[in-house]
């Protein structure tokens, strides 16, 4: 027994239309599929892939709009205090930050690190304006720009001149970190006029000394590097 699809009029079996609203009676274990147009396409098609251009145009861009706008608002509107600053520096360091990753991917890396150090002081200095002296700026914030700017420099020097093996750069980011937070430390005590002595670095300093002489210990032998290798896959 079967039904019309359009009417619902019960059909024979003999008919082929149906009586009532001569819709054709079509029974679905005969239709064959070879014309069937299938519900998604066949070319695999590709969206286009954004170019560094691009995106280097639409940062640029945000960022200097940003900081315009900012600036006139301060300007023109709300004009206690130099406020627009903080906003103009921090467009400007993640403008010199995105430049080797969308403006220009071939820079060399010394060159990143420097204008990234010369753009945070840049903005350090932008904030000194906006405090009572600019002592703070010249005896602490740069002497440890130019120290955090130094330190990442020798790493990149050591990483690209010397060894890039898993545990060399293990043992290059340890020393840095030592050099940073003894440096650190005594800078601070250099601008509150305190006798100079390693505290917290010291702990830093220690932990660090004791990685870097089992990584120089690794390092040294063969057999024990190549386990260390083995076991992480490296």
């Amino acid at each position: 027994m079967s039904y019309c699809v359009n009417c619902g009029v019960e059909l024979e079996a003999s008919l082929e239309r149906c009586p009532l609203c001569n819709t054709p009676v079509i029974n679905p274990n005969e239709v064959t599929h070879t014309n069937a147009v299938p519900p998604f396409p066949k070319e695999k098609g590709q969206v286009e892939v954004v170019k560094s251009k691009d995106l280097a145009l639409l940062l640029s861009i945000s960022l200097t709009a940003t900081a315009v706008v900012c600036g006139s608002l301060n300007l023109l509107v709300f004009s206690q205090s130099a406020w627009s600053l903080y906003v103009i520096g921090a467009c400007l360091v993640l403008w010199v930050l995105a430049i080797p990753a969308v403006i220009y991917t071939r820079l060399p890396i010394y060159f990143c690190l420097l204008f990234d150090g010369l753009s945070i002081g840049l903005y350090q200095y932008l904030i000194s304006f906006n405090t009572k002296s600019h002592v703070w700026f010249y005896e602490l914030a740069m002497p440890l720009t130019l120290l955090a700017t130094a330190i990442a420099l020798l790493f990149a020097l050591l990483y690209k001149k010397v060894s890039r093996s898993f545990l060399m750069i293990g043992l290059y980011f340890f020393s840095c970190l030592a050099l940073l937070c003894a440096g650190i430390e005594l800078l601070i005590e250099r601008f509150f006029e305190t006798p100079f002595r390693l505290t917290w670095s010291a702990i830093v300093l220690s932990i660090c000394v004791v990685i870097d002489i089992a990584l120089i210990t690794i390092l040294s032998r063969a057999r024990l590097r190549n386990a260390v290798r083995r076991r992480l896959h490296f």
